[in-house]
């Protein structure tokens, strides 16, 4: 037998099935998995995926999580590749394993035993989590949109809170029906403009006894001197001023100190009336990351990486998205975590990794912004357009921005399901839409 085909094939392990992990792994599998030039793996503790740039829909209620989830299983089935349900607790480089916890589901029954997971190449995509500071209350009192789940247990007490509105008979207390969102970056300024169409299509079900005008108010709570810090300035007073005639409060240069269940404390010894608050303040990768095998990680827990998206103390990890401090290279600093960057970082680990398998040297990253855009909902969208999509910097509002912003998502969904998959999917629930609520009643 001819040595070559005696040799193992080459193991890929990816962790984290968010937005770029299930990418790589979907077009890994199928140029590889399916041709048995490599074993691809996708370890994840979560059975379904949701690109997490919608989570403020979902939350709001203007977006059904089960129209758009992506099953695991089924998309392992289909694109060549195993999917392993579990979650990443250690990493044993000596002997080349990934070390996953046990599952439980919901009752504590088990699932899964603790397993190891042998890999030739791991690649590390498990994105970034709410970065609270260390703020007394949060865990107690607020809800970071993190998963879809978090995302539907706020939308779920929306609800309530609207139908427990309605139907008392005493007045409203100064807290009811008051929304706070700490953390003007993208996700508070678009769940900001959601929740003010979604609770007005909400009332609108036959729970006339509350008007929105006079008793529900979206506070956006700022620490910075300016909403959307990360943004140009232009789209930064124009989504302030967007909000601001919608009626949206909007708090910059105010800290918050503390979350209780009365509201939100600030700095300067003010309270803000809250029954509902989300953190959306800052982002930082998961803890375990923290020195995890030995590699080198930054303050905000994420995994430094060279050009080439490898790990700096070991070539065989690498590893991308918000999980990843990728170095920008021709400016300074690294690669902001944006979804954009993990879609590319994914479209270019498919090549490497090939490459790898042969033998091949890699070649460096390198990041292509196209812009930024913000979805004020039905209301507008913001944002600039720039570098090799435009060839230069150009400011877009509107429907046209709108389409473009659309457009991401629509990237994210052929890469996973292919182009006729998602015109044929997006076409039905076009269709669907004109005989389904506005928003989401439960």
């Amino acid at each position: 037998m001819n040595p070559a085909e005696e040799a193992p094939v080459h193991r890929i392990v990816v962790v984290g099935g968010g937005a770029g992990g299930l990418e790589l792994v979907t077009q890994l599998g199928d140029r590889l998995g399916k041709k048995g030039r490599a074993h691809v793996t996708l370890i994840e503790k979560a059975r379904t995926h949701f690109w997490k740039p919608h989570l403020h829909e979902i939350a709001a209620g203007s977006t059904d999580l089960h129209e758009h989830a992506t099953d695991y299983l089924a998309q392992s089935h289909w694109h060549g590749f195993r999917y392993r349900v579990g979650e990443m607790v250690g990493l044993d480089r000596d002997k080349r394993e990934v070390i996953v916890a046990p599952a439980i589901d919901e009752e504590g029954a088990p699932i899964t035993p603790p397993y190891t997971r042998g890999y030739d190449t791991l690649v590390m995509a498990v994105g970034s989590l709410t970065n609270d500071f260390g703020t007394p209350g949060v865990a107690e009192h607020a809800i970071a949109l993190e998963t879809p789940a978090q995302a539907e247990r706020f939308h779920r007490r929306l609800v309530n809170a609207c139908i427990r509105a309605h139907m008392q008979s005493e007045p409203l207390s100064p807290r009811q029906l008051q929304v706070a969102i700490i953390g003007a970056g993208a996700t508070g300024v678009e769940l900001a403009a959601e929740l003010h169409k979604a609770t007005r299509a909400l009332v609108s079900y036959n729970l006339e006894r509350i008007d929105p005008e006079r008793d529900i108010r979206l506070n956006l709570i700022e620490a910075g001197p300016r909403i959307l810090p990360a943004l140009p300035e232009r789209i930064s007073g124009a989504a302030h001023g967007l909000l601001a005639s919608l009626g949206v409060r909007v708090r910059t240069n105010s800290r918050v100190t503390e979350v209780s269940a009365e509201g939100v404390h600030l700095a300067g010894g003010e309270t803000i009336p809250a029954e509902l608050v989300v953190w959306a303040a800052g982002v930082k990768a998961p803890d375990f990351l923290r020195e995890l095998g030995g590699l080198e990680s930054n303050r905000l827990n994420q995994l430094v990486v060279e050009s080439t998206l490898q790990t700096t103390r070991d070539p065989a990890v690498f590893a991308l998205g918000d999980c990843a401090a990728a170095p920008w290279l021709g400016h300074e600093g690294n690669v902001p975590p944006r979804a954009q960057a993990a879609h590319q970082q994914a479209s270019h680990l498919v090549e490497q990794l090939q490459r790898r398998i042969e033998g091949k040297p890699l070649q460096p990253w390198r990041y292509r912004d196209f812009g930024s855009l913000v979805s004020l909902g039905e209301y507008s969208t913001v944002g600039n357009l720039m570098g090799n999509l435009v060839g230069g910097n150009l400011w877009v509002e509107g429907l046209f921005a709108r389409t473009m912003y659309l457009s991401l998502y629509k990237m994210h969904e052929v890469a996973l399901h292919g182009f006729w998959r998602t015109a044929l999917g997006s076409l039905s629930r076009l269709m669907t839409r004109s005989t389904e609520p506005r928003v989401k009643l439960h």
